[in-house]
């Protein structure tokens, strides 16, 4: 009999940092305390934690262990698996004590990290076991699916999910119930479900998460929306730098065709529905729909112009609908508990929960679900554990490369799609990236403009050629050959970019440098006039100095420098040559008195 478990992170963050080594170490060690048929071993999917990897949780008691090394294993082994007694040092801290009844132990639940958290999208990642699909029905895997086929009509089942208030998560919000209605409302010989997985916004891996630690949940969702809409074949566009991802939704996959789950005649209601993974190569571009489906097809992947619509026409030419990972991983829920439950979740307009991806310049870096209308605040301080190192918040970056970013002074808005687009920003998919004051705004804004530059598939000019524009401008400005006229002529860019663009990539690639030059203008001026960077990132504009009151003369810096541009003898005053200087930084983190500065 099985008295206890041990449940190891198998998502991918944890996997790089040894968690596959970490679970036959554990098998190992159990085997030879004679715990082996006491004491199973479970791989999940992601805890959320992911700077804490690799994650070990203990069941029944719940003990978080982090950062857990294969030298931990014994002692955990030995005193807590075989005496009962908790191996302390590796218990995660960040807790509410108070929160804590006496002589309990502490839970993943007290943390700081999680005790705000509602998760929906995310309920079973690092619960259960994703390659194994008993996990999954124990957990009321399937149960939505039963119910939809057995007890209501498509109709019914559009309905609850438009009475949910469920927008789609991959970006744009459009109510997820209203575009099943118009696919549902086409009538064709064939339709398509198509879930977009390719998830391209450098720092977001929400998605691949949810498809890592719960499979499942994606498989039942598609085949629901498959019967809501007269759908029987559905197509998972997931990007093939995703192996962990792809591998387990194949396994699932297989899983629920063995289970009769997925195929003919599902629950002997006569509905018959299959589905197949598509991989993709990685293009930014292929996250928006129409450019998605022409890829799917064995096409180049590029946008397609609107209308027709997917709803009328999508894959193959026929009537198809398509959402993302976290949108269809909300839909069991739903069906289960009900609109109602859903819709008390969030705001007004924003119902239920978002993941966000939470990443950059914050302590705890991982994967975070809160309700819709939590302030930005809650987020990067309660959550993430605020900004390391005893620096100021900046701002944070949310949407990538389609977004903007929120300032200091906004830290208190509520994270919902309306109050994000009030501001000038938007939700995307749900990368957050937070940056400090030794970021440099115009910086990020030419990182992200880079990376649209790179993506565009190049179909239409505004956006092939004009982010091309863009970016020039922005690297005269970084390098200090940037005017007042350049600024004023980046912005005039940006909008009839925005405007004139065929897809949402284009549409959406100016908004970082527009949501900069809203709330940073100044540091763009300063790159401008004083040909400086505030927040000295940009090397052109950088010049390093030695402050003689504090030099003690080690000639360490001499040393260190590459290019022989620092001068002077053992116990005097050194001095940097400007003009041979690369600007490489390396003396001043050699520096142990903090005699050299850059500015």
């Amino acid at each position: 009999m099985i008295r206890s478990h041990v449940l190891i992170c198998g998502g991918t963050g944890c996997t790089s940092s040894g968690s596959k080594v970490l679970m036959s170490t554990f098998e190992a060690e159990l085997a030879k305390q004679g715990l082996g048929e006491e004491v199973k071993v479970v791989q999940t999917g992601c805890f959320g934690l992911c700077a804490l990897g690799p994650v070990v949780i203990i069941y029944p008691e719940g003990t978080f262990y982090s950062r857990v090394k294969q030298e931990d294993v014994a002692e955990i082994v030995a005193e807590h698996l075989l005496k009962g007694r908790i191996v302390e040092r590796l218990v995660y801290k960040d807790v509410d004590e108070s929160t804590v009844e006496e002589g309990r132990h502490v839970s993943l639940n007290d943390t700081n990290f999680y005790k705000t958290q509602k998760r929906v999208a995310l309920r079973n990642c690092g619960l259960i076991n994703p390659e194994n699909i008993d996990e999954y029905i124990a957990m009321d895997g399937y149960a939505a699916l039963g119910k939809v086929l057995t007890e209501m009509t498509p109709e019914e089942v559009i309905q609850v999910v438009k009475d949910s208030g469920l927008r789609g998560r991959g970006g744009g919000g459009f109510p997820t119930g209203l575009k099943w209605s118009f696919t549902a409302a086409n009538s064709a010989d064939q339709k398509y479900v198509v879930c977009n997985a390719d998830e391209g916004d450098p720092g977001a891996f929400m998605d691949r998460s949810v498809l890592e630690g719960d499979p499942h949940c994606i498989v039942e969702a598609m085949t629901i929306c498959g019967y809501a809409t007269g759908a029987t074949e559905g197509y998972v566009y997931v990007r093939a730098e995703y192996p962990i991802a792809v591998k387990r939704l194949q396994i699932a996959i297989d899983q629920a065709k063995e289970y009769g789950l997925l195929g003919k005649n599902i629950f002997d209601s006569g509905f018959d529905f299959d589905l197949h993974i598509r991989l993709g190569a990685g293009a930014f571009v292929c996250g928006e729909e129409t450019a998605l489906m022409t890829s799917i097809e064995g096409n180049r992947g590029e946008p397609r112009p609107r209308p027709p619509y997917p709803a009328v026409k999508g894959l193959f030419g026929k009537p198809t609908t398509e959402n993302n990972v976290e949108t269809f991983a909300n839909i069991p829920q739903i069906i289960l508990k009900g609109a109602e439950w859903f819709a008390s979740m969030g705001t007004e307009k924003s119902k239920g929960t978002k993941v966000f991806a939470l990443g950059g310049k914050i302590t705890n870096t991982g994967l975070v679900e809160i309700p819709m209308g939590t302030t930005l605040r809650e987020i990067i301080e309660d959550i993430g554990g605020g900004v390391p190192n005893g620096k100021k918040f900046k701002a944070a970056q949310t949407g990538g490369p389609s977004g903007g970013c929120i300032p200091a002074s906004l830290i208190d808005t509520p994270i919902d799609y309306d109050n994000l687009t009030a501001i000038g920003c938007m939700m995307g998919s749900g990368g957050l990236i937070v940056m400090d004051e030794d970021n440099c705004m115009v910086d990020i804004a030419k990182f992200f403009l880079n990376f649209t530059v790179d993506e565009s598939c190049g179909k239409c000019a505004p956006c092939r050629i004009g982010t091309k524009r863009m970016m020039e401008i922005l690297e005269k400005i970084t390098s200090g050959n940037g005017t007042l006229e350049d600024i004023d002529k980046l912005e005039e860019l940006a909008y009839y970019i925005k405007e004139n663009s065929l897809c949402g990539l284009g549409q959406t690639a100016p908004n970082p440098v527009l949501a900069t030059l809203k709330f940073f203008r100044e540091e763009y001026i300063a790159h401008v006039v004083d040909k400086k960077c505030p927040a000295g990132v940009c090397k052109k504009l950088l010049n390093y100095t030695i402050d003689p009151e504090k030099c003690r003369g080690c000639t360490l810096c001499a040393r260190k420098c590459p290019a022989g541009a620092i001068s002077g003898s053992v116990k005097n005053p050194h001095t940097i040559d400007t003009a041979k200087c690369i600007k490489c930084g390396a003396c001043m983190e050699s520096c142990k008195f903090g005699a050299i500065s850059k500015g």
